[in-house]
């Protein structure tokens, strides 16, 4: 099996199961997808209920944040899943529920016009118990319109 396919179908299980504890995810109709055996996409598509103000089709400051922190997670949780997925099932979820957001800046550099995004991330440092993310969001354009820093528990 290639290293992309194993990466394809750990990636599936594993969103199964973040789709199942975080409904969020669903919610905002986003679909994640492995760029390569390191790094992840989480892509969506405009919709009038992510409007910050409806006519104006720009994406809500907040459903923004959450994606920029929902790609911070998911990359942490990516990484981390490759280190226990030859562990049992249980032990793999509890491992992966103990993630969870510790400092989360998003700088908002333009208008979140579109109609459809993507949120990409990368992993700056890991330690035992922290790790520190940098995440981006761009339009089907490829204009960049949030960045992101995130430090992630993973104790």
């Amino acid at each position: 099996m290639s290293d992309m396919s194993e990466a394809n179908e750990t990636l599936s299980g594993a969103m199964g199961l973040l789709t199942r504890y975080h409904p969020l995810h669903e919610l905002l109709g986003m679909t994640v997808e492995p760029l390569d055996t390191d790094s992840l996409c989480i892509k969506f598509a405009m919709r009038d209920e992510l409007c910050g103000y409806p006519g104006q089709g720009i994406l809500y400051g907040g459903v923004i944040a959450a994606v920029i922190d929902i790609i911070g997670g998911t990359i942490v949780s990516w990484s981390r899943l490759k280190d226990i997925k030859e562990q049992p099932l249980q032990e793999q979820v509890k491992r992966l529920k103990n993630i969870g957001t510790v400092d989360l800046r998003v700088d908002y550099l333009r208008p979140g016009k579109g109609k459809e995004f993507t949120a990409t991330a990368s992993v700056l440092r890991t330690g035992q118990k922290i790790v520190v993310t940098r995440m981006e969001l761009h339009n089907e354009e490829q204009r960049l319109i949030a960045v992101g820093i995130g430090t992630y528990t993973v104790g």
